[in-house]
């Protein structure tokens, strides 16, 4: 079984306004349908680390493979366009556009081509078959986080990354958000990724890991 993200001895570093070593050697393992808690204070780097796994920014240094490609020279924003699916805690949803064609946006961007019926199972899937002509500025937050979920599975990604997916909910709509990402993961496959500060999210996961002082340690 191919693991569908493969990080090695990745390090980050900024230089100014001081030299800052935030990721002093991160390696971490995805395999399908595993899900992984990355935790940690505020400001250690789990952020940044999310970011260098989707390809979003460089490491200083280290490697990245991503469904056995390397994923840190030119086949970055490929690879991520067509292997990588991303819920962010503000949902990045366009609220002048319909939830359907905010969930298929992906697909077309990265010229995956998903039919609109797989973008609205998706959606039922989620609770919101009721939602799909309705602009994305009328949804609730979790509503919104709801779509957004299914926005990072219409491209059929290998991996999902989710950076504090519930943050801005309440506790019943992050028990939602947390068991759909949960399900999803098992049910389809995929990895999943998933930087929080949400206790509970993370017992569901099969690995917790903490990041402190730039290394990513395994906890229980």
């Amino acid at each position: 079984m191919m693991p569908v993200l493969v990080a090695k001895d990745l390090k980050k570093e900024f230089l100014h306004p001081s030299r800052c070593e935030i990721l002093k050697g991160v390696s971490l393992t995805v395999n399908p349908g595993e899900t992984v808690a990355i935790m940690g204070p505020s400001g250690v780097g789990k952020s940044t680390l999310l970011h260098i796994l989707g390809t979003l920014d460089a490491p200083s240094s280290g490697s990245l493979e991503i469904a056995g490609k390397n994923a840190l020279g030119d086949q970055g924003p490929y690879l991520r366009n067509q292997h990588i699916g991303f819920v962010f805690q503000n949902y990045n949803l366009l609220d002048e556009y319909s939830v359907l064609e905010n969930v298929l946006m992906p697909s077309r961007i990265g010229r995956r081509g998903a039919r609109e019926e797989d973008a609205k199972q998706l959606l039922t899937d989620v609770g919101l078959e009721g939602h799909f002509h309705h602009l994305a500025k009328q949804l609730s937050g979790g509503e919104k986080q709801r779509a957004a979920i299914a926005r990072a599975l219409c491209n059929h990604p290998d991996l999902i990354l989710a950076d504090e997916p519930s943050g801005n909910l309440d506790d019943t709509n992050s028990a939602k958000i947390h068991n759909i990402l949960i399900q999803a993961a098992k049910k389809l496959r995929k990895g999943l990724i998933v930087v929080t500060h949400n206790h509970a999210l993370a017992k569901q996961c099969d690995f917790i890991y903490t990041l402190h002082e730039g290394i990513l340690e395994k906890g229980s």
